[in-house]
């Protein structure tokens, strides 16, 4: 079996912040990694070539498939900015409903800006992720 192909890399978080365009977005996701470092307590880490990762898990699924991946993140995409909450949303529906514009699939949240939603509410979810993870999977900081 295949692990997952998004491994971490070596890439500064700060170039590759440093590197967004444009200015805008490079500066919401400047605001992004700091709550994310504020929540997690955690350091970023660049995964793949383009997603910034706060800590680490393990998954084992039944099939056999097996390998690591953020515990939570985001990824300042050109259309929106994709955060990333593991295990899910499915649980989080009441801080959804509160969040903001957006839009989300299973586990990806899709904010086009950032004064769309309530911060406040996002770091709730993050927190909430973190916190409901090690249920399912062993988490470590990074």
């Amino acid at each position: 079996m295949s692990g997952n192909k998004t491994q971490p890399t070596a890439q500064s978080v700060d170039t590759f912040l440093d590197a967004v365009e444009p200015e805008r977005k490079r500066e919401e996701a400047r605001t992004l990694d700091a709550l994310f470092r504020r929540v997690t307590g955690w350091q970023p880490q660049i995964w793949g070539p383009s997603l910034i990762g706060y800590g680490i898990y393990h998954y084992r699924y039944e099939s056999g498939r097996e390998g690591d991946f953020l515990a939570t993140g985001f990824s300042p995409r050109k259309s929106a900015h994709s955060i990333y909450i593991l295990p899910g949303y499915a649980d989080f529906q009441p801080l959804l409903d509160r969040l903001g514009k957006h839009s989300h699939g299973k586990s990806c949240l899709y904010v086009k800006t950032l004064a769309d939603i309530d911060l406040e509410i996002l770091a709730e979810l993050i927190e909430a992720g973190v916190r409901d993870l090690p249920g399912k999977y062993e988490v470590k900081p990074t």
